[in-house]
């Protein structure tokens, strides 16, 4: 079982991290600089067509264009993800003693994703694109979730959406095929969502282990719907008719993509393997994990 570390001591820790690394992104990033010909948005390996029958009749151009619409889509979800985020975070603390350094780290954080929110929102305009939004069901569980989730269940989320984009991005900074501007945003999310993971894995590591049983069964199912939907809303099936593919067959490719099943299980690898420590993933949420295409 991981250990449990003194949450005082945590914050202390990451709140010294937040005062050395962190970054503005407005005078950062080079905003104004225009994208570069023949680069890419998001590696094509991490797109969703990538290595499908349809993708290898695809133009050079068309690929290219794609992934400035997937790279667009998962910006704009993961501003979605980092609103609900800010709101769990709020009810975490809003009981708890406003002096600690963990409520400080908390609120250092929410003022983290407010930057990252607004650079997103920033990338999203810069691209030209459309602003990809959530399907309506999934926007009212999101509204659920923000609401009546229990803590556990909050920190399993946040890792859900951090754990998998870090993995994503960290891939994304250093390739130099990809477009300057977004290296730059992906590498400012890395390394201040190190924090954030580093936070929310302590908090659940304490919250599963003294937490009553019904609400340890309770993340159980909510985590494995919460992944179901995360990976899900990743990529927007618009995207697929925005660049003049059909969006049904499209999607028929993502689905039988061997490519596309072990980039999800790649993402997620490191997450697993942390809530099957703290045992988190069993009961009916196992099968909902499995659905989502993050558990093998």
């Amino acid at each position: 079982m991981t250990k449990i570390t003194e949450r005082e001591k945590v914050a202390e820790r990451l709140l010294d991290a937040s005062a050395k690394h962190s970054f503005d992104p407005d005078t950062e990033l080079d905003w104004d600089a225009p994208f570069e010909d023949g680069k890419w948005f998001w590696p094509p390996e991490l797109c969703s067509l990538y290595d499908t029958p349809l993708w290898k009749h695809m133009s050079q151009e068309q690929r290219i264009e794609l992934s400035r619409h997937e790279g667009a889509s998962i910006a704009s979800m993961g501003i979605w993800f980092e609103i609900i985020l800010m709101q769990l975070l709020a009810r975490h603390i809003y009981a708890l003693d406003p002096t600690s350094q963990h409520v400080r780290y908390a609120l250092t954080e929410v003022a983290d994703e407010c930057r990252h929110s607004m650079m997103f929102g920033r990338l999203v305009k810069k691209s030209g694109t459309p602003v990809y939004r959530p399907r309506k069901l999934h926007l009212h569980l999101g509204r659920i979730l923000k609401t009546y989730s229990t803590t556990p269940g909050a920190f399993t989320g946040t890792l859900l959406v951090e754990e998998i984009l870090d993995w994503m991005q960290r891939l994304t900074f250093p390739d130099e095929r990809v477009q300057p501007l977004v290296r730059g945003v992906t590498r400012i999310h890395v390394i201040e969502e190190a924090r954030h993971v580093r936070y929310a894995r302590e908090e659940l590591t304490r919250q599963m282990a003294t937490a009553p049983r019904w609400e340890r069964e309770l993340t159980r199912l909510t985590s494995g719907e919460t992944a179901r939907i995360v990976a899900g809303s990743l990529v927007s099936p618009k995207v697929y008719e925005a660049v003049g593919l059909n969006p049904a067959y499209a999607l028929e490719q993502v689905k039988a993509s061997g490519h596309r099943r072990d980039v999800m299980l790649q993402s997620s690898k490191r997450l697993v393997e942390f809530l099957e420590e703290i045992d988190v993933l069993r009961g009916p949420g196992r099968r909902l994990w499995r659905a989502s295409g993050l558990l093998a």
